[in-house]
């Protein structure tokens, strides 16, 4: 993404009640040459009759982030922004006017059969060198930035019951084990009462799997399960990793005399992981040790000049030290594919990422539904028309590394460097298949604000506007509003999350949602049939 260009007067407007307040200059943000509309920078909107330098003036009341035509746009015209056509307008649009959201239509979606393929692929950054973390060391080589005990359902029935046993856990038995940061359930509504041999049913199923096995959990498999639900618990167990005692607790084993003596059991199997947990002990790790999940959740208009953009540069600094980033939601890239595509570090991974777009606009076609059923209202109130707008401000945080590997929804990583893991757009759902696929640390960009979190990892906050930074202090962890007010860059807001995501890796910082105890519930994506 080029710099943006910041178009601003010295002296402020007339007074007017919806103006900027006295000082505070118009604003407004262009992002490319060939843009054809600017958002708004000030916080409480520009009002009609504002008046810039190159003589662009407002012909009606625009509001922050929303967008105003720096041209006369004509009914059936392009509105541009960042270099490429994100709408086309619905009526005459004249000058200076708010390109509101019932002005303009979404534009069509690229051509999967048309996109180039691996044409463009950027050279290998310089090694960044130096960068360490404190980090859990696990025997398969993966490293956790949390010391958590992890016990998985093998179905929906028996999620109370654990919810019991982890309250009863931590009472009793964590305060034993000092060394160990949580006790948490990997809970979820699936296991029975569905198609278990459907084709699609591959993808909860590996997403359970994969989610016993992230690097924070420290391989301590452990399931509750009921006993005659579809999905057997073995089938969570890590393959030739049963321990001595099974590894699984049922409920309707008949040597259960009673829920207490159900409880008994799991506090047993408990202890016995908890006792090897509590071995584990902070080392040195190089910064590529790091699996850093991005996403973006609540976003508005600035996600895609501020927040985005420095998520970008600080995926491309965690690349050159060798780390691992993944970036997701189809929803939210299938409009910017002909930008990542040529990006791919060969032709096979191109194929891949056009086989996971291909995958959901056929899922999408099945419910009777399109790509412009996102974005959310909130997301509109933000200024993003449409899903081709968000799209191209989402794919900003994957920086300009070559895209070196695609995982299907639920796959574990094996690849080092950028990484797209195809979920769908839904925050719940996108946190639970990133952690399925071992990111150990998240960072979520806002624009609107939202109190996300996961207990299985440590989320940084980042929001896009500094007006949400300080109205949400204890839950925002970075500012990159900043950017949009000449205040600092995106490579230094970029740096900055390095820093910050090495320090909360290693446990010297704690993030909002950790420091409130402020979780998601898991949510597995399940396109199979429920019977």
């Amino acid at each position: 993404m080029q710099d943006a260009v910041i178009d601003a007067v010295i002296e402020a407007p007339p007074a007017q009640p919806a103006g900027p307040a006295l000082g505070d200059a118009p604003r407004t943000i262009r992002l490319h040459a060939s843009d054809n509309v600017a958002i708004v920078v000030n916080a409480f909107g520009l009002p009609a009759g504002t008046a810039f330098p190159d003589g662009l003036t407002l012909v009606e009341f625009v509001p922050q982030g929303h967008k105003v035509a720096l041209a006369a746009i004509p009914e059936g015209g392009a509105v541009r922004r960042y270099g490429e056509v994100v709408g086309i307008a619905t009526q005459d649009i004249p000058r200076g006017a708010w390109v509101e959201e019932s002005r303009v239509a979404t534009p069509t979606a690229p051509a999967l059969d048309a996109l180039e393929m691996a044409t463009r692929v950027p050279a290998p950054p310089a090694p960044l060198q130096g960068y360490t973390f404190e980090g859990f060391r696990n025997p398969d080589g993966s490293v956790g930035t949390k010391n958590i005990l992890a016990i998985s359902i093998s179905v929906q029935c028996v999620a109370g019951t654990l919810d019991v046993a982890i309250r009863k856990i931590k009472a009793e038995l964590l305060p034993r084990f000092p060394n160990v940061d949580d006790v948490v359930g990997l809970t979820h509504a699936y296991g029975c009462g569905v198609a278990i041999n459907a084709p699609q049913a591959v993808i909860p199923i590996r997403t359970l799997q994969s989610l016993a096995r992230n690097p924070n959990f420290g391989g301590e498999v452990m399931v509750v399960g009921l006993g005659c639900e579809k999905l057997v618990s073995e089938r969570l167990l890590p393959d030739g990793d049963a321990a001595e005692d099974g590894g699984v607790v049922r409920m309707q084993d008949e040597r259960h005399q009673g829920f207490a003596m159900m409880l008994d059991s799991i506090m047993a199997m408990a202890e016995a992981r908890l006792e090897i947990l509590n071995r584990r002990r902070r080392e040195t790790c190089p910064a590529s040790d790091l699996v850093v999940g991005l996403q973006c959740g609540g976003s508005d208009a600035f996600s895609g000049v501020t927040a985005n953009p420095a998520l970008g540069h600080c995926a491309d600094l965690i690349v050159a030290a060798g780390g691992t980033v993944m970036f997701s939601e189809v929803t939210e890239v299938r409009d910017a594919i002909h930008l990542l595509t040529p990006r791919a570090k060969n032709p096979a991974v191109a194929a891949a990422l056009v086989r996971e777009m291909a995958w959901y606009d056929d899922y999408l076609a099945k419910g009777e539904a399109d790509r412009r059923a996102n974005p959310s209202p909130g997301n509109k109130k933000g200024g993003l028309n449409n899903i081709v707008e968000k799209a191209l401000g989402s794919v900003a945080k994957s920086g300009t590394s070559a895209i070196s590997a695609v995982l299907a929804p639920g796959e574990r990583v094996t690849e080092k460097g950028l990484i797209f893991a195809a979920t769908p757009a839904s925050d719940f759902v996108c946190g639970t298949l990133q952690l399925a696929s071992g990111i150990t640390l998240q960072v979520f960009s806002t624009g609107r604000g939202t109190p996300y979190g996961l207990a299985q990892c440590p989320v940084i906050k980042v929001a896009t506007r500094t007006e949400l930074s300080q109205r949400w202090s204890d839950l925002i962890d970075l500012d990159a509003g900043r950017i949009a007010t000449g205040d600092a860059t995106i490579e230094e807001v970029g740096e900055e999350l390095f820093r910050l995501i090495l320090d909360v890796a290693s446990g010297r910082k704690k993030p909002w949602s950790d420091r409130w105890g402020l979780f998601n519930d898991l949510t597995l994506f399940n396109p199979a049939p429920i019977t």
